[in-house]
């Protein structure tokens, strides 16, 4: 791996935090940082150091734009990236040549843990451009020898001619558009005649149910990829064959797991939202990124045998949270109360609704069938876990809409009464 000029290829003999925490302190926005916190950057040696820096978030990203922080000479930097975010300001972020190596590294380590080979096709349906998804997909195929398959997205009928004739065995897009492809699969009869053995899915949080819905239309091995533009892209993480949490390169990467509300660092083990810090990135270094995904760091190493560290699935966001009659929701509570529910495929959408000065919540779910007492009964489960009784209408497999990229699930129409 080259290692660029005035990169974090310092001396041996400190430990990789310290030397990251160095590195970030170059730039006038972390030592304005770490001296209004009081704390010098030789403090920080163990991942518990942490604790007494300040966060950096989103919003401070934005603010860099276009490009007021990068650590790196202008001539090192080989590439520019923007976070998908439709809101705000777009967050561009700066690579160099080794922030470019190590994404692949760590994108053929998913790979290889999803049990793919040099023998696979892999079909790439994300965005390319200035989205992180496709080329970082695309540039971990080829490294790890396959055969990669750019389409791209959209053009459904296209893609599965493509699968059928190039005979893909990996399909690699977003959750939303894994289960389009499979239903659009199995109307045109395609199902059992292809030759795809995974998927590989991110991008959005997907639930259980999704999950196994995908696995079953196409007959296969779904795989949940981890990322943030912020942070490389995805590949950041990803599960193993055992499903049992997400392992993320903790030689790259440290996680920490924070009360979203008072910032505090909680005990090994309890939900929170997720705090990353990088260990080896250049163009633009983060110290105790705040992600707003919400996890938990798994104690127990993996019976796969991995050596690596392992979150729960991401369950939601911190900004996700519904607040509706003084209860506050989030959707990753109506994705575990579906999977407790068989006559429900998975897909759903979350309506909100101010009539007469009252706000209603209503829950759209898919469901084999349509009986009132699978409604009336979800909805006293929501109210049980939530606090909160929604309206719900169930509605046949298919009758929601479906997405090429992220699905929206919450459609709040208050704003506009």
């Amino acid at each position: 791996m080259s290692r660029a000029k005035g990169s974090l290829a310092l001396e041996h003999d400190t430990s990789p935090l310290r030397r990251a925490v160095e590195y970030a302190c170059r730039s006038e926005f972390y030592r304005e940082k770490f001296q209004e916190a009081g704390i010098s950057p030789n403090e920080i040696v163990q991942p518990e150091d942490l604790a007494a820096l300040p966060f950096t978030t989103k919003d401070e990203l934005r603010s860099f734009y276009p490009l007021k922080v990068k650590l790196p000479p202008e001539e090192e930097i080989v590439r520019i990236h923007s976070s998908s975010g439709t809101t705000g300001q777009p967050v561009l972020i700066p690579y160099t040549r080794r922030d470019l190596d190590i994404w692949t590294e760590m994108m053929v380590r998913c790979y290889k843990m999803a049990g793919m080979t040099v023998r696979d096709r892999v079909q790439i349906t994300p965005g390319y451009g200035l989205w992180t998804a496709g080329i970082g997909f695309q540039a971990g195929v080829e490294a790890l020898g396959a055969m990669a398959i750019p389409t791209g997205p959209g053009n459904t009928q296209r893609q599965l001619t493509l699968m059928r004739d190039l005979e893909t065995t990996v399909l690699i897009g977003t959750s939303s558009y894994g289960l389009l492809l499979a239903e659009a699969a199995q109307e045109a009869g395609l199902l059992g005649k292809l030759k795809l053995k995974r998927a590989i899915l991110g991008s959005e949080r997907w639930g259980e149910r999704m999950r196994q819905r995908i696995e079953e239309l196409f007959g296969i091995e779904t795989f949940d990829i981890y990322g943030l533009t912020e942070v490389y892209g995805p590949g950041i993480g990803i599960d193993c064959r055992l499903h049992q949490g997400i392992h993320y390169w903790s030689d790259y990467l440290i996680f920490e797991i924070i009360d979203p509300d008072t910032g505090e660092v909680l005990p090994e083990g309890s939900e929170g939202e997720l705090v990353i810090t990088t260990l080896a990135k250049e163009g633009l270094p983060l110290v105790r990124y705040r992600t707003r995904d919400i996890t938990r760091i798994i104690p127990e190493p993996c019976p796969c045998g991995s050596p690596y560290p392992r979150i729960e699935r991401i369950r939601g966001r911190s900004d996700d949270m519904i607040k509706i009659k003084g209860c506050n929701v989030f959707p990753a509570q109506i994705e575990q109360e579906i999977a407790k529910f068989p006559e429900l495929v998975g897909e759903y959408r979350i309506v909100l609704e101010r009539t007469e000065g009252r706000d209603q919540m209503i829950i759209e779910l898919e469901s084999t069938i349509q009986q009132e007492n699978l409604a009336v009964s979800f909805a006293l489960a929501v109210k049980q876990r939530t606090g909160m009784l929604p309206q719900i209408q169930l509605l046949s497999p298919g009758v929601l809409p479906r997405s090429e990229k992220k699905t929206k699930r919450v459609i709040d129409k208050r704003d506009l009464d």
